[in-house]
């Protein structure tokens, strides 16, 4: 399958010329003929049309809007006053934010002095007014930069493009900034990113901006993957009049001698792959393709997706494996990091000089995956397939981008090699990449003796080694297990990624985890294939010493209200014997009281059978005994025993302990 680049005229060949200056610049960056979305959205933005642009990543779509407002409001008949606003960009996060402010700033940099026109001439007076318009103004969340400190910096600068993320927009305009900001003389607003924008959930941010701004302007949205639902079903709350539609498609021709085209939403010079693996295999099968990649095809700058935060994290500390090059410089980026410390990676990658045998490998999230144009970026690896298959693409437009080849490849475990008939329909075709061997060779395709035990049991006891080393990453191991189950089971293509259908014990192998973690997932789970590693808990430290003191602590502390427990449990213990012993002793009182009783009643009778002997027949009176109650004649017995026990006491043969003793079991 072939597939060539199209461009669509040189820049000087619109119909409306560019201001010369902002024409040099674009051709210092080295684009010297147009691309399709440029060619056919801004000679609709620069006159009164409202767009909606669909085009695969790396088309150029920046710049589609970049120029457009430059020459809008460069040809203005007056200048904005300092508090006034000419144009707005919406992006969906801080980098893409910043990334487009950059671009812009690249230009308004560059305008000529007003030195250079020659003074007295009616060109140069009428062009003056027009030149040396501030740099743009960028609202993202920032410890530098407050709401408050936005509406500082604009007035001071009197900026009249703003770039901004849809929070910080609203501060600026519609709360801190609402009696400070003009938006009269408002000409442009753009949503880039505008799909990801309404997934986000900004709508009612984005309609409380739109219904802020004036109506009669201009307005552009703007991404890659933009379906006809997302677009259409949001345009009217954008506020969009009759836009002309822009959707550049990527055609690729089939082998020769076929007329058959085919549609595709990646780059023309983007080769995409899938390697098919077990799950135990992911991270050994990662680190021996950035080594192939390095080897065979020169590549030097990576970036690599995992599915959550605690996954960056864990595995760039742990990427130890002896396929890659001990040189190979790691990043990572992912949304917790604090807006500075994102800010400094991205330029830190960007910047970094990278060989062959010098790679530099950024570790992300979908933080990373669009609208950033990071330079010279040779390979894309997603190490976990994205839960919003939306996001596919753009994670793969990373590289190839400008006319640039690149490649990607996704690495698929088990059932999930159906995502690959799932990404053709829509629009995104896979070529099956053969399994990479311990020696960097390729095996067939049928070779399913190609996977051994024994390099899985390698490749896990060089990493439990490593996170043996500080239990710092036993924890983040744990972290990122847990994090990645919970991110699958919540995958929107969940009848491709079923949890049930997934290797855990191969996926925990592959993390290199000391032992598995407790939860429900794991429950059902057959673990035939697991052995925990033999750790000594109690020894298990941290690196850090003020942590390691910590769990000291907490460890002793939780030794000493184990002790409390211990004790308090034997004091409930001793509690509810003697509660026990206080009960029987109360029962056993109050048997007696009715023994005692019973033998007052027979010395009465006993007495009343003397006195009536004379009338009583000896029949008589052996006819009543036998009706008395069985039991009287224990009595009888009792209270003998009590009459000894008595003579006993006045005799001084036993104590009156002694007695009393012998008189409670009565």
């Amino acid at each position: 399958m072939a597939a060539t680049t199209a461009f669509a005229g040189s820049w000087s060949s619109l119909q409306s010329p560019l201001t010369p200056w902002i024409l040099d610049v674009i051709q210092s960056m080295g684009y010297q003929q147009m691309t399709p979305v440029q060619a056919s959205t801004i000679p609709l933005f620069m006159k009164n049309k409202d767009v909606v642009v669909e085009a695969v990543t790396g088309s150029g779509k920046t710049l589609a809007f970049v120029v457009p407002i430059l020459e809008r409001l460069i040809r203005r008949e007056t200048r904005l006053r300092r508090n006034e606003v000419g144009a707005l960009v919406i992006s969906p996060t801080r980098e893409l934010a910043s990334q487009i402010h950059s671009v812009f700033s690249l230009f308004l940099d560059s305008q000529p002095c007003q030195e250079e026109f020659n003074e007295g001439s009616q060109e140069s007076q009428s062009q003056q007014s027009k030149l040396q318009y501030p740099s743009p103004l960028l609202l993202v969340s920032s410890s530098q930069s407050t709401p408050a400190q936005d509406i500082e910096r604009f007035l001071s600068s009197g900026a009249d493009i703003v770039i901004g993320t849809p929070g910080r927009v609203e501060e600026f305009l519609l709360r801190r900034g609402r009696n400070t900001v003009s938006v009269k003389e408002f000409e442009v607003l753009v949503l880039d990113e505008a799909d990801r924008l309404l997934d986000l959930g900004f709508q009612d941010i984005l309609g409380r901006i739109i219904t802020h701004l004036p109506k009669q302007r201009r307005t552009g949205l703007f991404s890659a993957t933009m379906t006809d639902a997302d677009a259409m079903t949001e345009l009217v709350r954008a506020g969009l009049r009759n836009p002309a539609r822009v959707i550049v498609k990527v055609q690729a021709k089939r082998a020769k001698g076929e007329s058959i085209i085919e549609e595709r939403r990646i780059p023309a010079h983007l080769q995409n792959f899938f390697i098919s693996c077990y799950a135990s295999e992911k991270l050994l099968q990662l680190s021996r393709l950035i080594s192939f990649e390095a080897c065979q095809n020169k590549s030097s700058k990576f970036i690599v997706y995992f599915a959550t935060c605690a996954c960056v994290d864990y595995f760039c500390k742990v990427f130890i494996l002896p396929s890659v090059s001990t040189s190979t410089t790691f990043f990572s980026l992912h949304g917790h990091l604090p807006p500075s410390a994102r800010t400094k990676t991205l330029n830190n990658f960007a910047s970094a000089a990278s060989t062959p045998t010098n790679s530099s490998v950024l570790l992300a999230t979908d933080v990373a995956a669009r609208g950033l144009d990071l330079p010279n970026v040779d390979v894309v690896i997603q190490f976990d397939p994205p839960s919003d298959p939306k996001a596919f693409s753009h994670r793969c437009g990373r590289t190839a981008r400008a006319g640039r080849s690149g490649r990607a490849y996704v690495l698929l475990v088990g059932r999930e090699i159906e995502f690959v008939e799932f990404m053709s329909i829509r629009k995104i075709p896979l070529k099956q990449h053969a399994f990479i061997q311990q020696d960097l060779s390729l095996s067939s395709e049928d070779d399913t003796e190609r996977r051994t035990d024994q390099e899985v049991d390698q490749s896990l006891s060089l990493v439990r080694t490593k996170v043996l080393t500080d239990r710092v990453y036993n924890d983040q191991a744990m972290k990122a297990f847990v994090s990645f189950v919970r991110a699958y089971c919540k995958h929107e293509a969940s009848y491709i990624f079923r949890i049930k259908d997934l290797d855990l014990v191969g996926v925990a192998r592959s993390f290199g985890l000391l032992r598995l973690p407790r939860m429900p997932e794991l429950q059902n789970v057959d673990k035939s294939g697991w052995a925990d590693a033999t750790v000594d808990w109690d020894a298990y430290a941290y690196a850090d010493k003020a942590q390691e003191l910590k769990r000291l602590a907490a460890k002793e502390a939780e030794k000493e209200i184990r002790e409390k427990d211990q004790k308090q449990h034997i004091v409930r213990a001793k509690k509810r014997k003697a509660n026990a012993a206080w009960s029987e002793q109360t029962e056993r009182k109050d048997e007696r009281e009715k023994r005692r009783e019973k033998r007052v009643k027979k010395r009465k009778w006993l007495k009343d059978q003397q006195q009536c002997a004379s009338t009583v027949t000896s029949e008589n009176v052996s006819s009543e005994m036998k009706t008395m109650d069985v039991s009287d004649e224990d009595d009888w017995d009792d209270l003998a025993k009590e009459e000894s026990m008595a003579k006993k006491l006045r005799k001084g043969k036993i104590s009156q302990q002694d007695f009393d003793t012998a008189f409670a079991d009565l």
